[in-house]
């Protein structure tokens, strides 16, 4: 009996483990200490932007808006962690804004999602879920679910201190798609979760932003 009680106890705490989007197995890694293989660039103004790798960093400056996707199609039950930071060091696009990212983006009337020139508006009738943190300056942080008709409702807003953004502070992201849960973590707080009952199972993830200096670490994505 007390081998039984043990044994309950044991996958008691493997569930919950579980239950938490904890991760399992690694199917992607990028420590930025290679070379940009994995990722497609896509600038509104190429001539005034720059992508590289600095220090085991993807250094990321855009004179206006920016999108970095991730070459590999995701899909099923996924985890995306990613270290970032904005550097406001007095450089010309040095400003405090825009942390942002797409994820399970597909465009339904097109197989090649690569084909946007990095304007915002450019994306609007794609099929996705957006985080924008500290957007429109640093001034709203918002979570949409994109929709290929062009609808993008705001289905979380938030504007207070503790939701935007401060210049130079490492943060990390972890995004969790699991049985039609979305949720998302900003330095481990969770600032928004959909239970979607019509969810995107499959698509791809990019950085966005716009007008911005950002540094990106540690990526990795796992299978829950």
């Amino acid at each position: 009996m007390k081998k039984i009680l043990i044994i309950l106890c044991i996958f008691s705490s493997l569930l919950v483990f579980s239950q938490k989007g904890n991760a399992g197995k690694l199917l992607y890694f990028d420590n930025f200490n290679k070379d940009l293989s994995n990722w497609k660039v896509e600038f509104e103004i190429p001539k005034t932007s720059s992508i590289q790798l600095v220090n085991s960093k993807l250094d990321l400056i855009s004179s206006r808006g920016a999108t970095v996707w991730f070459n590999h199609k995701l899909s099923g039950n996924i985890m995306i962690i990613y270290d970032v930071t904005l550097i406001d060091k007095g450089g010309e696009m040095d400003r405090v804004s825009d942390l942002n990212a797409f994820w399970m983006a597909n465009d339904p009337a097109n197989e090649n999602l690569f084909t946007r020139n990095g304007n915002f508006a450019s994306y609007d009738n794609l099929e996705l879920y957006y985080a924008g943190v500290g957007g429109h300056d640093n001034k709203f942080t918002r979570f949409r679910k994109y929709h290929s008709n062009g609808d993008k409702p705001v289905l979380k807003e938030y504007t207070d201190k503790e939701h935007l953004l401060v210049g130079n502070k490492k943060y990390s992201v972890k995004i969790i798609i699991n049985n039609g849960l979305i949720q998302y973590y900003l330095n481990k707080d969770l600032f928004w979760e959909l239970n979607d009952e019509t969810p995107y199972k499959s698509g791809f993830f990019g950085f966005r932003t716009t007008i911005s200096h950002q540094q990106f670490e540690n990526f990795k994505v796992y299978q829950l």
